[in-house]
């Protein structure tokens, strides 16, 4: 349900690193939290993130909610599927439901967030 090879944020998005780009999404948790997804809003590529800044929005049938982005650095890439068909959002929040990829600032930004266990520890 929340795979190893992430990093997980507090605020329920991950962190799957490909070199120095930080693909980024949102969790199962937060996902099932909001329900069904119908929009996401998401900044251009090009854009600075700062870390844990908020760099967009989620929207579900139940509420809006913020998008905080993991690491810090440029933005990449916007995923054009999770803006065109939200609801995959919801089908593979860890595959073809990623959100932004961000070109790392820092490496060490990573040391702030939690592994796997602790955040589904930080779940229960």
């Amino acid at each position: 349900m929340y795979p190893e090879d992430l990093k997980y944020s507090k605020e329920h998005e991950w962190v799957r690193m490909n070199g120095n780009i930080a693909e980024v999404g949102v969790t199962v948790f937060a996902q099932e939290s909001l329900g069904d997804v119908v929009f996401v809003d998401l900044p251009e590529a090009g854009t600075d993130v700062a870390q844990f800044a908020k760099f967009g929005e989620i929207e579900s049938v139940k509420a809006v909610s913020d998008l905080f982005s993991p690491v810090g650095g440029k933005i990449v890439e916007v995923n054009a599927a999770a803006t065109d068909s939200p609801e995959v959002v919801n089908e593979e929040p860890y595959g073809t439901g990623w959100l932004i990829k961000v070109e790392l600032a820092d490496a060490s930004q990573l040391d702030e967030l939690m592994d796997s266990a602790t955040y589904q520890t930080t779940l229960e």
